[in-house]
């Protein structure tokens, strides 16, 4: 019997099977409206397969940026972690770390991320509630106490005020005695999500675009091992996006950053190889593993086709994974384990680098330590003993799976040349264009759940009642009146002068166009403080004003 006769006798009996099953007829669709096949065989269509696969470690790398992957070395091992004050956040870390966890992830409170200090009447109410409070390198000396910065790397969530807390973090290692060209980890420092998901954006697009290559430039002479981007998908996804606009909205960003730093004189093998991405892992296990390996093959061939980038580390698309905390649910958290565990398997069989696992009652508060220690334990039971690290790209060659890759990259390259043709990624978000897909494809899933038509356990099926949650960890309102105060007290005792004369230096360059990096450290070495610092910038470059997508 010939294969085309062997699958139409297939397709007979499954055509039977599914008529007993009414309430599971197809279609089945993924997160990008992708059809899942009810079962994917050798005949699907699939032009230059062994091009595309390749090896592990090779062009274009759809099998994992490295030749061995986690035979040669696990991910590290993340959890995004901070509260209340410096001091707080600091024992946490160290509980972290003792618990296993290979490198830190630092959350900032909203002020923090606003360029505002803690006395500021905007930061009422938000001081230390989402992450730690951090106003000058008083604070950062504290968050860092006993934790050598030349042996952990340090991931920080930060977008508008990077540059500062970037250099404040030298200014800890280097009285530490640890020099720069020793310190690792990352900064998110991608503004243009921010203007199109996120919203904590302080300057506008072109000023910050400024800051982002002026880092670039500092880190490649003077902070060889710091990533000195994460562009990041994460936020695109927890906005509403598909998988597929996730890819593609992402790497659209990237190749913005690469033409501003080329357009600002660096040559694209000097600060490429420094590029990191971050993305989420969400619930649809294979379509998450194919987004990670499309989204890594696309981005070889834009960097070597595109801008002709010769050093294979430019090509790599290296990449932090966080599961998807838009999934978690306050209705039965306990279900949240079992979510936050298939979103890190996807992570980890797509080949990710760094991992945070989610907590369970993150949709109620922020994590306890009981709830954060399972969540590193998840990650430390896959790694070790679900076998899921054992084998190098486990699931290449899955016919499913490498479908899926395929559609995935096609869609997302029909994504970028729209935004291309808008005249990239800075534009077409000046036009609100990458916000009303993502409104739209949010909108889409809200309905789907409402209509039942996508089941969330425990949520719209499965319900059951329960009692008011206890337990949680709460962020006390003295965490404000304590910052403050440690605040006046850290200004009443520096040298205003030193302060002042910082400040307008740092006014004169922002208005010409040396690079700002040195000239931020030598204000923060000051205790000039993060409001201080972002004030000046304030006043030069202005405030940007909120697209309005209708």
């Amino acid at each position: 019997m010939s294969i085309t006769d062997s699958k139409q006798k297939w397709q007979d009996k499954v055509a039977k099977g599914l008529a007993k099953s009414p309430e599971r007829m197809d279609p089945f669709l993924t997160s990008s409206n992708i059809e899942m096949e009810r079962c994917f065989t050798p005949g699907f269509d699939y032009p230059g397969y062994e091009e595309q696969l390749g090896f592990p470690g090779e062009y274009p790398y759809t099998r994992g940026v490295q030749p061995t992957m986690y035979r040669g070395r696990f991910w590290t091992m993340r959890q995004y972690a901070g509260f209340g004050t410096a001091k707080e956040s600091n024992e946490r870390y160290k509980y972290l770390l003792s618990a296993g966890q290979t490198g830190l992830s630092i959350a900032f409170d909203l002020p923090t991320q606003m360029g505002y200090d803690s006395d500021a009447g905007m930061s009422l109410g938000e001081v230390g509630k989402v992450g730690v409070a951090i106003d000058s390198l008083a604070d950062m000396e504290i968050l860092f106490d006993g934790i050598p910065l030349d042996k952990v790397s340090t991931s920080m969530t930060i977008n508008s005020t990077a540059a500062i807390l970037l250099c404040m973090y030298i200014a800890v290692a280097e009285k530490q005695g640890v020099s720069a060209d020793k310190i690792s980890g990352t900064i998110q420092n991608d503004i243009l999500k921010e203007y199109m998901a996120r919203g904590t954006y302080i300057y506008p697009p072109k000023e910050s675009m400024r800051i982002i290559t002026d880092i670039f430039a500092y880190c490649k002479d003077n902070v060889p091992k710091w990533n000195t981007i994460s562009i990041s998908g994460y936020h695109i996804r927890e906005a509403g996006s598909s998988a597929v606009q996730e890819v593609a909205f992402t790497l659209a960003d990237g190749i913005a950053y690469v033409e501003a730093a080329i357009k600002a004189g660096l040559a694209v093998d000097e600060f490429a190889p420094r590029l990191a991405f971050f993305f989420n892992a969400h619930n649809n296990l294979f379509e998450e593993v194919a987004k990670f390996r499309a989204a890594r093959r696309i981005w070889a061939k834009i960097m070597k086709e595109r801008f002709g980038a010769k050093d294979p580390k430019s090509q790599m698309l290296r990449f932090h994974t966080q599961t998807a905390g838009c999934t978690l649910t306050a209705q039965q958290p306990d279900n949240n384990i079992m979510r936050v565990t298939i979103q890190a398997l996807s992570a980890v069989l797509g080949g990710t680098q760094s991992l945070h696992t989610n907590s369970r009652d993150e949709a109620l508060a922020l994590p306890t330590e009981d709830s954060v220690r399972i969540a590193l334990r998840t990650q430390q039971v896959i790694a070790y003993e679900s076998g899921a690290a054992d084998s190098i790209d486990p699931l290449a060659g899955s016919f499913l799976v490498e479908s899926l890759t395929d559609q995935i990259e096609k869609a997302a390259l029909e994504y970028i040349d729209k935004i291309d043709k808008l005249g990239g990624a800075v534009e077409a978000i000046s036009r609100g264009f990458q916000q009303k897909e993502i409104q739209d494809s949010a909108y889409a899933y809200q309905k789907a759940i409402e209509k039942d038509l996508l089941i969330i356990v425990g949520v719209n099926k499965f319900t059951v009642q329960e009692p008011p949650p206890t337990g949680l960890l709460k962020v006390k309102e003295e965490v404000e009146i304590s910052q403050k105060a440690s605040l006046a007290t850290m200004k009443s005792g520096r040298n205003d002068a030193a302060v002042k004369a910082a400040l307008a230096n740092l006014e004169t360059v922002a208005k010409g166009t040396d690079n700002l990096m040195p000239h931020i450290l030598a204000a923060v070495k000051t205790y000039a403080t993060l409001g201080e610092i972002a004030d000046v910038f304030r006043g030069v470059f202005g405030k940007h004003t909120e697209t309005v997508v209708l």
